[in-house]
């Protein structure tokens, strides 16, 4: 979300991924968001909307820079950080 770029809530296609989360055995939900605000912010609205379903919402953390995407991360770190995630 973002709304300098107007990006809102609407663009981001949750209802998707509560309908999926709802309807399927997924135990997970990993949140992988931008360490900017903007991206805060969508992992913090992501994850308080799912809070009510019982499931289990992590973040990726150790080994990802703040700031830095995660399309010009190299495995090695991106596995580190799914190893290392942390319960929202």
């Amino acid at each position: 979300m973002s709304a300098i770029s107007g990006k809102s809530i609407e663009d981001l296609n949750l209802e998707t991924l509560y309908s999926r989360v709802k309807n399927s055995e997924i135990k997970e939900v990993i949140i992988a968001t931008s360490a900017t605000i903007d991206g805060q912010t969508t992992a913090h609205f992501i994850a308080e909307s799912l809070k009510d379903l019982p499931i289990k919402v992590t973040r990726l953390t150790h080994g990802v820079p703040i700031g830095s995407e995660l399309d010009y991360l190299d495995e090695g770190t991106i596995s580190i950080a799914f190893k290392t995630r942390s319960e929202f």
